[in-house]
């Protein structure tokens, strides 16, 4: 494999930003790896980061290198601060900037990732598994296949509960005030009829949560409003709570579904 630092400029942030991003690479002698190139263009994974986090902590926290070594595919792993994977109500685009220029920013620079919907995925954790599966519901001409672990899926209801002025002025800088987030765009449960009634193409879904997680009962939710609407969703739940020795076995899941559903067409 190959691992590149990246720093960049996004023109629709206004700011240099930075990604970590693993490339396939055929190699011979290397120590412990099995790893194999890619004929034609490669399938990418965006893999994303929760609220405490930042570009690096999925190389850090796991061993995402070596679990994609011999499956011919390239993991991008964005820095998006902590805006929640939105156009924040008063702050940066950061929707736009992962929905959509990043994506264009990657194929630019890297001429043999793959452009079509079926090779572009995406997962993360927590803060990052809402914004997997928002990319999955609200960006689903781009992105084929969406898996969360441990998501925050009702961000209507994580508004509403919260009872500090300083956690009520950061959160409405994000989605506005509670009552406006309801089938907002950032209303996963709203946007997965928006998308089921499109007529768009819709994305295969992946959901973990562990059984003792405090954003397990909003994972449940979600299995079940996704399952009444029809979407292909592949749910597991295991004992467990929100931390990484969970998320490290459970990304080897998601790549295993990632490989067996690419092998069989979307």
């Amino acid at each position: 494999m190959a691992l590149l630092h990246v720093d960049f400029f996004s023109g629709v942030l206004g700011m240099s930003m930075q990604m970590d991003v693993i490339l396939p690479q055929q190699t011979n002698g290397q120590i412990g790896m099995e790893e194999k190139g890619v004929q034609g263009k490669i399938p990418t994974l965006y893999l994303l980061h929760g609220m405490s986090d930042d570009h690096t902590i999925w190389q850090r926290r796991t061993s995402i290198e070596r679990y994609v070594s011999d499956l011919g595919i390239a993991v991008v792993m964005p820095t998006t601060h902590l805006g929640w994977y939105t156009d924040m109500a008063w702050g940066n685009r950061y929707w736009t900037f992962i929905s959509k220029e990043l994506p264009e920013i990657c194929r630019s620079f890297f001429a043999n990732l793959s452009d079509r919907r079926e090779d572009t995925y995406a997962a993360g954790l927590s803060m990052g598994g809402y914004g997997a599966l928002k990319l999955g519901l609200s960006a689903s001409e781009t992105f084929g296949m969406a898996a969360s672990l441990s998501g925050a899926m009702d961000v209507r209801e994580i508004g509403k509960s919260l009872d500090d002025e300083d956690g009520k002025h950061y959160w409405q800088s994000i989605f506005g005030p509670a009552d406006m987030v309801v089938n907002s765009s950032n209303d996963l449960f709203a946007e997965a009829v928006r998308l089921k009634e499109s007529g768009k193409p819709l994305p295969k879904l992946y959901m973990w949560c562990g059984t003792e997680d405090f954003l397990y009962e909003q994972n449940v939710d979600m299995k079940e409003h996704l399952t009444k609407l029809g979407y292909d969703l592949t749910y597991e739940e295991s004992p467990g709570d929100h931390q990484w020795k969970y998320w490290d076995e459970k990304i080897q899941s998601v790549l295993d579904w990632i490989m067996k559903n690419r092998n069989s067409g979307l």
